[in-house]
């Protein structure tokens, strides 16, 4: 992938992040040199995607790390909570956010400064990076197994919601990975690009991933799955996920769930595609998943423009959460788990 197309890129003890909200018509990067600026970045959407919220993190941790001069355990944690706040439901940024406070933890007892510190954080991050990679690249094959024993070795029609490429994970993507991979081997006859309002990650993001790589594409409207499904143009469905709880349920990009229920109708397979870090076995259900409510005027108005009437409200959530009843399996890393077998996937994650 050329540096242009990656959406983080750290270099001269800098923070650089490709501006999603641009895209697809402008390609700039935001630049970013401290906690606060990182807190911003992701709370504005300037990156998104569960494993690239993380990762930018892990960054923004080294990038006020390198700007202490001496260093308590207390003043690491609260500088951990404003990172966390930033966005709640995506579980990685939480994750990778508490793996820098244990690595923190470990290396002050040994007496190390911030200099030692910033260093490991730094590397840690670009491991990450590296490794989701190798990880992605194992669920796509997964992913592309799977449609191979349900639909053999025709090109298949799939389906996928909001964006989920390397633009939401800074290597390969996860369920659009699923699409890349069966395109390298020649087997998309189209994708179906959900629009996903009111943000249209869809429309400008996925769409623009699937344009680089010359997949064959249609943008579809947000209610337009029962009339796809209804006629036969879906051999299955690909979405990705910001948190999954013991039991299989899915909080991911609002609209998933109605898509999940409507597949469910038509015997479509629907597929989750996340890594474990997406996993958060600490809760039973969905029921437990906090969702981001967001501004009201992304749906009343559009690049400041009123598009509803003067003085209307709006409720907007990020995310919903899908019931594992309506998701046919859940791709990770570790293998494919049937969410709807109690204690599945426990068995996978957490062997």
């Amino acid at each position: 992938m050329s540096e242009s197309y990656k959406p983080i890129i750290w270099r001269d003890d800098t923070l650089f992040l490709l501006d999603q909200r641009q895209l697809p018509h402008i390609e700039t990067f935001v630049t970013v040199t401290d906690l606060a600026q990182t807190a911003k970045a992701i709370t504005d959407m300037v990156v998104r995607g569960a494993p690239c919220i993380g990762f930018t993190a892990i960054f923004g941790m080294a990038l006020w790390v390198r700007g202490q001069v001496s260093l308590t355990l207390e003043a690491c944690r609260i500088a951990a909570s404003e990172l966390i706040a930033a966005r709640p439901t995506a579980v990685n940024l939480s994750f990778e956010v508490h793996r820098c406070l244990a690595l923190m933890e470990r290396h002050l007892a040994l007496g190390e400064g911030p200099r030692e510190l910033y260093d490991r954080l730094v590397a840690f991050g670009n491991l990450q990076i590296d490794e989701s990679h190798s990880k992605n690249t194992t669920m796509a094959q997964i992913g592309f197994a799977e449609l191979e024993r349900s639909f053999g070795k025709r090109p298949w029609r799939l389906m996928t919601h909001c964006n989920t490429g390397f633009l939401a994970c800074g290597s390969l993507g996860t369920a659009l990975g699923v699409i890349s991979y069966a395109h390298q081997k020649g087997r998309i006859e189209y994708v179906l690009a959900d629009e996903t309002r009111p943000y249209l990650q869809g429309t400008r993001l996925t769409a623009f991933e699937l344009s680089k790589e010359r997949i064959p594409y249609y943008l579809v409207g947000e209610g337009a799955a029962s009339y796809l499904l209804s006629r036969g143009m879906v051999d299955a469905i690909f979405v990705g996920a910001d948190r999954i709880a013991a039991n299989g349920d899915t909080a991911n990009k609002v609209g998933t769930a109605t898509l999940a229920i409507v597949a469910k109708t038509y015997n479509v397979p629907f597929y989750v595609v996340a890594p474990v870090s997406s996993f958060d076995t600490t809760i039973p259900d969905g029921t437990h998943i906090e969702i981001e409510l967001r501004s009201e005027t992304e749906l009343t108005e559009y690049k400041g423009q009123l598009m509803a009437p003067a003085g209307a409200r709006a409720i907007n959530p990020s995310f919903d959460v899908t019931d594992h009843r309506f998701i046919t399996g859940i791709i990770c890393e570790k293998g494919l788990i049937n969410p709807a077998v109690a204690g599945n996937l426990l068995k996978v994650v957490n062997p």
